[in-house]
């Protein structure tokens, strides 16, 4: 297998590899979007940060292009050049928005990116059709693509395990914080693994399948995108408490006001030092008292243990398996930006 400049060349700094894999897949997701319904099309391109509600162009901020990047890393990990692994951004970048105007609705977050999430800005009923159609774009996106049928494949495994996590997620909220029925640590990693780390594999496995990847290479890859899904939330776990919402975007505490069983929070809750805990979650005036208390409790440095834990894990998985070089050191640079933020 010969390995092209994209893989040979010095490895870029994570920053700069996103941006150069935004702007290679860029054009490909913007013709992707342009072939839904008008209406449908300025939903999703408001998503994206491309326009204002009624289709004036704008320059909201967006993601930062994660799941498209790890497509094309994919793809010139395996030795193939970036623009291999398009499709597989396109339709991972697709899912991930379709993913994201879904949870919104069902978590009642009213805001996404400092804007009005799209269901705030739309409407409840357009926001879910928009999400629909991102969701068939995604698929016939990889449909098309060389080698479709077994694209199609993984995106599908990823989307099942995907809805598994979201449904955990959405029931983890009527379980009891105490007893034999309370959500354990190792269901939030299972649940975190789905929700988050899925997509994430995938994404890196698309990539490499597309640039041709022997099978056991494509399931590394995938393995190893799904441990950086885990450390990645227990990171937004630990953000979504004690971070700063000028970075974050998101009202501090705004996790602890809802009610949530992040990871900090169940560590909390098997700990003696924490029995006043339950009846502080979910209190919008007293979220400042539970992160006190969550974090004397040790659920904060249990969070980041396990973050670390899970980071190296993916690290290992990386140095195993025959990767181009460049691309290698571009994945690597690229997990220590996505789960170093506070690490």
């Amino acid at each position: 297998m010969t390995a092209p400049p994209t893989a040979v060349r010095a490895a870029l700094s994570a920053p700069e590899t996103l941006a150069r894999c935004r702007d290679l897949v860029r054009p490909a997701l913007t013709e992707a979007v342009g072939r839904l319904h008008p209406w449908v099309a300025e939903m999703a391109a408001y998503s994206f940060g491309w326009c204002e509600v009624g289709g004036a162009p704008a320059a909201a901020p967006g993601g930062k292009g994660v799941r498209q990047a790890l497509a094309v890393l994919g793809a010139e990990a395996a030795g193939a050049e970036g623009g291999a692994g398009i499709p597989a951004a396109v339709a991972v970048e697709l899912v991930h928005a379709f993913s994201l105007l879904h949870d919104d609705i069902m978590d009642g977050d009213a805001t996404r990116r400092r804007r009005p999430a799209v269901w705030k800005a739309y409407g409840t009923g357009p926001a879910v059709l928009a999400g629909d159609a991102l969701f068939a774009l995604a698929v016939g996106t990889l449909a098309a693509a060389p080698q479709g049928a077994e694209a199609v494949r993984l995106l599908s495994a990823a989307l099942a395990d995907l809805v598994r996590g979201q449904a955990d997620d959405l029931l983890f909220a009527a379980r009891p914080c105490t007893g034999p029925e309370r959500v354990a640590p190792e269901e939030y990693r299972a649940m975190a693994e789905g929700k988050t780390g899925a997509l994430l594999g995938c994404a890196a496995a698309l990539g490499a399948a597309l640039g041709g990847a022997p099978e056991a290479t494509v399931t590394t890859l995938d393995r190893a995108g799904r441990h950086l899904g885990i450390a990645f939330q227990l990171v937004d776990d630990v953000l979504g408490i004690w971070g700063d919402p000028a970075v974050t975007g998101k009202p501090v505490g705004g996790d602890l006001r809802q009610g949530k069983k992040t990871f900090p929070v169940l560590v909390a809750l098997g700990s003696p030092a924490a029995r006043r805990l339950p009846a502080l979650l979910g209190s919008p005036g007293r979220a400042e008292e539970a992160a006190v208390l969550i974090e004397e409790a040790g659920g904060r440095t249990a969070a980041l243990a396990e973050a670390r834990a899970h980071t190296a894990a993916a690290r290992a998985l990386l140095a195993d398996a025959p990767l181009a070089a460049g691309a290698a050191e571009e994945l690597h640079r690229l997990l220590d930006l996505l789960v170093h933020r506070i690490l």
